[in-house]
């Protein structure tokens, strides 16, 4: 799996933006609305975070958005 840098929504659930590293981020997620929210590089798991969809979002977006979840 490519690692991907996640970018999180500050307000609104926990909806992330999954970019893979060597792709340019967005700049919908630069602004005030969202907070870096970490690295998968595949040794960590991320409730929600579907990697075959990850792959066809980024093939046709060049990101991939999700609604990742919290174990309790």
């Amino acid at each position: 799996m490519p690692a991907y840098n996640l970018f999180r929504r500050k307000q609104g659930g926990e909806v992330y933006c999954a970019v893979p590293e060597d792709c340019v981020v967005p700049p919908f997620v630069t602004g005030d609305l969202w907070e870096f929210g970490g690295k998968l590089d595949g040794g960590e798991v991320l409730v929600g975070f579907n990697q075959q969809a990850a792959r066809a979002g980024v093939r046709f977006n060049g990101y991939y958005l999700f609604h990742g979840f919290t174990l309790i």
